[in-house]
């Protein structure tokens, strides 16, 4: 049998293992208390995050700069999934009927018609955002 310490009992590690689960999984706190939260990085401290002077988790991928990760990002947000296959019409109709920030109305602008679009990057391509470069 294998367990996950020898220092406590098998009910006390699943109990262990259930209270941190929400958090592994979540990436945030999952505590209804905020005085369970732990402690954030003090004023002298260095941050705690993967890039400290962005927004993004995690980094942006090969090929694309943050602000097109976001742009994109926004994008689909305004569209959604339930659109495609769509035209340029019906995209740009989207975006205003969901009130879509203006840099995203703004992206739309440049959408070529005469084509059908089936899902947010092909749309993020037409309009000329930056593409991830995949290795072969």
């Amino acid at each position: 049998m294998e367990r996950g310490s020898d220092k406590h009992s098998a009910r006390q590690d699943d109990a262990l293992a259930h209270e941190t689960e929400g958090l592994v999984r979540a990436g945030r706190s999952t505590h209804a208390e905020e005085w369970k939260d732990p402690e954030p990085s003090g004023e002298d401290q260095p941050d705690v995050d993967l890039v400290p002077d962005g927004t993004l988790t995690g980094g942006t991928p090969e090929g694309m700069t943050p602000e097109d990760v976001e742009r994109r990002s926004a994008l689909a947000q305004a569209l959604g999934r339930h659109l495609w296959p769509a035209t340029r019409e019906e995209v740009v109709s989207a975006a205003q009927q969901g009130q879509a920030p203006g840099v995203v109305l703004t992206d739309l602008a440049r959408l070529p018609g005469g084509r059908e679009y089936q899902n947010v990057q092909e749309v993020w391509e037409a309009i000329g955002g930056g593409v991830e470069t995949h290795r072969a």
